[in-house]
């Protein structure tokens, strides 16, 4: 299945078109930055730190983050089409999206409490430490692994 995937026409105009890899890599980072950009801010307010501005501020901001999450996912895809049977073999991208699929998952889990903190009035101590040190764990550990599934 995965041998068929990578000779469909989208695979190989990613993998091998002189715009396809550098455009749809180029789209993914673009992603990334919009994603792990607003959840590390977030993780570093309910951290503690950037005081002058309301936790509540990042409500919006989350919501183009899951944009960001969009970006990435179709880009991923297509990157992923083009050499599909070394991807699913390899642990360093497995761990990748577990790390992502478990950051999505936290991201929804952080974004209703802080709506519903938001709600009650009370969004600037909303007690999300742990998950958002968990969070950024999560994609530290899947920037890297990705950035790793180049090399090992």
């Amino acid at each position: 299945m995965f041998e068929w995937l990578e000779n469909t026409s989208v695979a190989i105009w990613v993998g091998e078109s002189l715009w396809g890899y550098p455009f749809m890599l180029s789209m993914h980072v673009i992603g990334l930055a919009i994603v792990v950009g607003i959840l590390s801010m977030l993780d570093f307010k309910l951290l503690g730190g950037f005081k002058g501005i309301r936790t509540g501020s990042f409500l919006p901001l989350i919501k183009f983050a899951w944009i960001g999450f969009l970006i990435n996912a179709v880009s991923g895809v297509f990157l992923f089409t083009s050499q599909a049977s070394y991807f699913v073999s390899s642990t360093t991208f497995l761990t990748k999206l577990a790390c992502i699929f478990v950051g999505a998952i936290l991201t929804k889990v952080m974004q209703g409490k802080l709506v519903e903190a938001e709600a009650a009035g009370s969004a600037d101590d909303i007690g999300m430490k742990g998950l958002a040190i968990f969070s950024l764990l999560l994609w530290l550990v899947a920037i890297t692994a990705g950035r790793l599934t180049a090399y090992i």
